[in-house]
């Protein structure tokens, strides 16, 4: 008879949090990686423009900075954990 399931929230793994902690990292690049994971967690994983993977739709990806410029943040919801959490795995830079 447990309460209410908290709401996703997103984590980072460490390849992110070293890739955030890099100082030479531009700050542009910094912001847009922040504005995925609020993004992300204002909508609970399903972003909007994001894309899902065929084998494995926890899986999704979305574009970093307008349009993608920057490149594309990769993300795992972990729907059925309690409570669900979302781990945000991997940043591809272009």
């Amino acid at each position: 008879m447990g309460g209410p399931r908290r709401s996703r929230a997103c984590a980072c793994s460490a390849k992110v949090d070293a890739l955030l902690a890099d100082l030479s990292l531009p700050g542009e690049v910094f912001g847009a990686i922040i504005a995925a994971t609020v993004q992300i967690n204002e909508t609970r994983g399903m972003v909007p423009g994001s894309t899902a993977s065929v084998k494995w739709p926890q899986q999704r990806r979305m574009p970093l900075g307008r349009d993608g410029v920057l490149g594309v943040a990769e993300y795992v919801i972990v729907a059925d954990a309690d409570p669900p959490y979302i781990v945000l795995t991997r940043i591809q830079l272009y």
